[in-house]
């Protein structure tokens, strides 16, 4: 044998780059390869499958088309299961016909297993499982849920008392856990209020939780998670649960020292609702994901949106933001750029990010006066796709005034009107001013003039952008060829200027 392969790493270098189906057949080359081969087949599990297809066929057999088994196992076939179960780290299940006749046979061998659940994944450390939440599969969980596991992400569309028994036992079966996400497909009241007391309970125990997605737990679930001192990320989603809405006379602490959170509803009223119920959000990311559909039909969107900013600002911590994200799922909701304006009292916000749902009619005048108190803006997002033609857009003169004004910007998104020139110098558009570090620019459904006079501002701005994006919308099919001819040159343009500049650079 060549000296090299006496070296693990090379071993196992050459194990990782064996494609998954060979790996069997390297492990049984010698038994230099045979570990490392192993270790690498087993160690991410896409199914189920494997358990049952490293035991001898005749161990099993079929009663009305399901599996059965048909003797137990012995000494010998405990042993070669743990050989490999040992090296599993990470184990995904999805829904499948497949699934029942595995999982049903699987729980049978665990029940049976002659020494404790836990030794039969003592090394498992990610675990998802988007399948029913079966008596079966209660059964498997309950192998699954160790101490080392560090990440459990849980979509389930029913669940079974012994299911959720088992749920109930997280904290003290998984005490080092750090991420966990919990979803349920079957999204009706009964189904949250069901559920919701047995993922509450154990929340309180996680210590070394660092990531939580799951929904509106409630009053005590929600105090639960205020009291995780490790929680970095949290997800919640507010657009469930109607009868544990929260009480007005009701004010919890709040989040304190988190890096994210997210808050996904289908009212501005439940946010806002869930806001003011707390004292203070200590974050310095937020992001909100709003169906708009809603206030799609009612002229009180604008109004209840820029109520949410206001409670926005009162309750997080304006020296701790740094970056806000909303989102719209579906509809729109028509406003103008002054229900940004109580996000100014973040002085360090360096993200702020509009992306779908939400056209803001925005003058020069007012986009400059918007961005005026955040000159650490790095990322800015404020329409990528305008459909209502009464939209107030800014000018390239806006966008000049723009990079006097937030001199760090890497990446812009701005449906702009890019016809208006007059005034412009083409050669130094920025009078002597440029930004070296844009490298993202979108320009959504901005409509154009002069491609090429376009193209030579733009590089002119921004000398190392090298594309610019735009956005047609669904609309693309009735839009004038000329109009499409002319975005299309613009980047034409700006692709040409960036081979030049780098020929001449050289």
């Amino acid at each position: 044998m060549h000296p090299a392969l006496g070296n693990l790493e090379i071993i196992y270098t050459i194990c990782s780059y064996t494609q998954h189906g060979s790996l069997t057949a390297l492990a049984s080359t010698c038994r230099t390869f045979e570990r490392p081969a192993l270790n690498i087949l087993w160690r991410h599990l896409q199914s189920l499958k494997p358990f049952i297809k490293c035991l001898p066929s005749d161990l099993f057999g079929s009663d009305q088309g399901r599996m059965v088994l048909q003797k137990p196992l012995n000494g010998e076939m405990w042993d070669t299961l743990f050989k490999y179960t040992s090296r599993v780290h990470s184990i995904a299940v999805t829904q499948s016909r497949r699934l029942t006749v595995i999982i049903e046979p699987l729980s049978l061998l665990m029940l049976s297993c002659p020494l404790a659940p836990a030794f039969f994944f003592p090394n498992l450390r990610k675990l998802t499982w988007f399948a029913d939440g079966t008596h079966d599969a209660a059964e498997f969980l309950r192998a699954a849920l160790v101490p080392s596991l560090l990440a459990l992400d849980l979509q389930i569309s029913s669940a079974s008392s012994a299911f959720l028994f088992v749920i109930s036992s997280l904290g003290t079966l998984c005490p080092h856990l750090q991420d966990m996400a919990v979803r349920i497909q079957n999204r009706t009241d009964d189904s949250f209020r069901r559920i919701s007391p047995f993922i509450t309970q154990p929340i309180s125990q996680l210590h070394h939780l660092h990531a939580l997605s799951v929904w509106d737990l409630g009053n005590q679930g929600v105090e639960h998670v205020m009291h995780l001192q490790a929680l970095k990320s949290l997800c919640l989603d507010l657009g469930t649960l109607s009868a544990c809405e929260r009480k007005s006379h009701l004010q919890f602490p709040g989040f304190h020292d988190l890096d994210f959170l997210c808050l996904s509803t289908d009212t501005f009223k439940r946010v806002s609702n869930f806001l003011n119920s707390l004292r203070v959000v200590e974050s310095k990311e937020i992001q909100v994901n709003f169906n708009f559909q809603a206030a799609h039909s009612s002229a009180s969107g604008p109004t209840m949106l820029s109520q949410f900013f206001i409670i926005l600002q009162e309750r997080c911590d304006n020296d701790r933001l740094e970056g806000f994200t909303l989102v719209g799922i579906s509809g729109k909701v028509q406003a103008k750029t002054g229900v940004l304006t109580p996000l100014q009292a973040c002085r360090n916000l360096t993200r702020l990010s509009v992306e779908q749902g939400c056209d803001i009619s925005i003058s020069d005048e007012e986009l400059c006066q918007l961005v005026r108190e955040w000159p650490k803006l790095e990322v800015l997002k404020v329409s990528s796709y305008v459909a209502d033609n009464s939209t107030t857009m800014p000018t390239l003169h806006g966008l000049i005034a723009l990079l006097r004004l937030c001199p760090s910007l890497t990446s812009l998104a701005l449906v702009v009107d890019a016809t208006k020139l007059d005034g412009i110098n083409l050669k130094c558009p920025g009078g002597g001013r440029c930004n070296k570090h844009l490298k993202h620019l979108a320009l959504g459904n901005s409509p154009v003039g002069s491609s090429l006079h376009v193209a030579l501002i733009l590089s002119g701005l921004f000398p190392h952008l090298e594309q610019v994006n735009f956005d047609y919308g669904d609309r693309m099919q009735t839009m004038k060829k000329s109009a499409i001819e002319r975005r299309e040159s613009v980047q034409s343009f700006l692709s040409g200027f960036s081979i030049v500049r780098e020929r001449y650079t050289e």
